[in-house]
């Protein structure tokens, strides 16, 4: 299951926004900014809005997600981003739209307008049905379900395939070898341009100053040209890097070349490749393959589902690809990419499928499963008595002592009240422990009785993070009585440390005859009580 809580901009999030995304996407020169599809294909957006790239309307960032009310009920399927950033994407409908930085004309309207808010991309592409979009640093690419492809945006290097290296301000069909070709993949670095055709071959152009063309030179191109040295096979999917390029075929080969400043290549070395070169040969069978145009990271999946990364990974530079424990190659770019982006329009499936921990949690006074009952103040608490014998040695010993005909369905307990006997049975199920200091005064009592140690140190640290003036002498009391003498000292200091306070206190006067007179001793050699 992917986890968009990896990515550190989306902790801003409340569960429940988590729990409604169905799509995101992390983007942002610094991964500062976020946009979200919900199960009700709501569409939101959220953080710091370089260049309006949130589209909300106005240049204000925000740690709120606010709604894109004209995105909406659209239903997206492909989305890309810029350096500018500039945002482009497409809906199921075919609908391509966009906005965010237009110096370039990357939104493709035309203009160089920055666009405040969602605009569709019309010029050429009303009637086509766009299925997938690409955006590189400054320019954009989208391609159709009849496998045309059209280009606009910065084209200082060719990128945009028009034969020139002046600006395409609309979207502008890319031909010349791929006339008469049917596009079905595409993909940009920063400045350059990749597209598979559906017989497996390769074209490439713009910039090529670090080989990333494929083409066995560093010269760039304002055209496409096919990338000869995969001839032999037939690549499925192709992924752009900053300035290096992956290719995946059809019988599961990895091929990569281009920039290899950090690694990125998988080579074992740091050397550019003007060509193809196969990489992660000794692998098993890979299927898919994951690059990003504003890092040098690289990372594939296997069929059987191990993911490996390479290149520059949180600043170290990983010549060959490296194993992770990660099960997509998403949590990659969250947690090793710089900037942490993502490197597709992330689908997020929640599943239905719990951990052991989980389950269990889940279970704890559950009437449907459990086979015991204690009732404590009248209230019943449904376990199981495997669990408990597991995880208590007080309750092993205590079954171990019953024939299994004499097992009791009922056990009573009437020497701690229902809040700490249900805190401690929770406890016995998730490993944790949520309850005010006065109550945890009571599970105190009950971890000692029952020798559970770690469960002790629990108490007293919520203890230690409740103490106030009005609580103070009621908690170093229960310190002293249950032998715990990390919190005596603790609530000790804090009483002489607050004493003017603690002793106008009523529970200070009430407190046991003799622990008041040796408090006073106590702190009167502290020097508390010369005033």
């Amino acid at each position: 299951m992917v986890d968009v809580g990896k990515w550190p901009i989306f902790t801003l999030l409340s569960p429940q926004e988590i729990a409604s995304i169905r799509k995101a996407c992390v983007f942002g020169t610094s991964a500062n900014e976020a946009i979200y599809i919900t199960h009700n294909d709501e569409v939101f957006v959220f953080g710091l809005n370089c260049s309006n790239c949130l589209g909300t309307g106005d240049n204000q960032s925000t740690i709120v997600p606010k709604k894109l009310e004209a995105l909406c009920g659209k239903k997206i399927s492909s989305l890309s981003y810029g350096s500018g950033p500039h945002v482009v994407l497409c809906t199921e409908e075919g609908e391509v739209y966009a906005w965010g930085h237009n110096g370039y004309s990357q939104l493709g309207n035309g203009t160089t307008n920055q666009g405040i808010t969602p605009v569709q991309v019309c010029t050429n592409l009303l009637l086509k049905k766009v299925v997938e979009v690409a955006c590189g640093s400054h320019h954009s690419m989208a391609l159709s379900l009849d496998g045309d492809l059209y280009a606009w945006g910065y084209n200082n290097c060719g990128q945009v395939g028009s034969g020139s290296t002046a600006n395409q301000p609309t979207p502008r069909r890319v031909s010349n070898c791929l006339q008469g070709k049917i596009v079905v993949g595409i993909a940009c670095g920063q400045t350059s341009s990749m597209a598979v055709v559906n017989n497996g071959e390769v074209y490439g152009w713009g910039y090529n100053g670090n080989g990333q063309l494929g083409l066995g030179n560093n010269g760039n191109q304002l055209t496409p040209c096919r990338v000869a040295a995969l001839h032999s096979v037939c690549v499925l999917q192709i992924a752009c890097g900053y300035a290096h390029t992956l290719a995946l075929t059809d019988e599961g080969l990895l091929y990569a070349w281009g920039a290899n400043t950090y690694g990125q290549l998988g080579t074992g070395n740091k050397s550019n490749q003007l060509s193809p070169v196969q990489i992660m040969m000794e692998k098993e069978r890979v299927v898919e393959i994951a690059a990003c145009h504003s890092a040098h990271t690289s990372a594939a999946k296997t069929q059987s589902g191990q993911v490996y990364m390479w290149g520059q990974c949180r600043g170290q530079s990983v010549t060959f690809p490296h194993l992770t424990h990660f099960a997509c190659t998403d949590d990659v770019f969250a947690c090793f990419a710089t900037p942490a982006v993502m490197w597709r329009l992330l689908s997020v499936e929640h599943e239905d499928f719990l951990t052991v921990a989980e389950s269990l949690k889940k279970e704890f006074d559950s009437p449907e499963t459990s086979d015991l009952k204690f009732r404590v103040d009248g209230k019943y608490i449904h376990v199981h008595k495997a669990v408990l014998k597991i995880r208590c040695e007080h309750f092993r010993t205590m079954f171990q002592s019953y024939w299994n005909e004499d097992m009791k369905e009922v056990i009573e307990i009437d020497q701690f009240s229902y809040p700490v006997y249900r805190a401690f049975l929770e406890y016995l199920y998730t490993d944790s422990v949520d309850l005010p200091p006065e109550d945890a005064i009571g599970l105190l009592d009950l971890a000692t009785s029952y020798c559970e140690n770690r469960l002790k140190k629990l108490c007293q640290h919520i203890i230690k993070r409740g103490i106030t003036v009005e609580n103070a002498f009621s908690l170093l009391s229960a310190a002293v009585r249950y032998d715990a003498e990390d919190l005596e000292e603790f609530c000790f200091k804090f009483c002489v440390n607050h004493l003017t306070e603690v002793t106008q206190t009523t529970a200070f006067w009430q407190m046991d005859g003799p622990l008041l007179k040796e408090f006073i001793a106590k702190a009167s050699k502290c020097g508390a009580f010369k005033n």
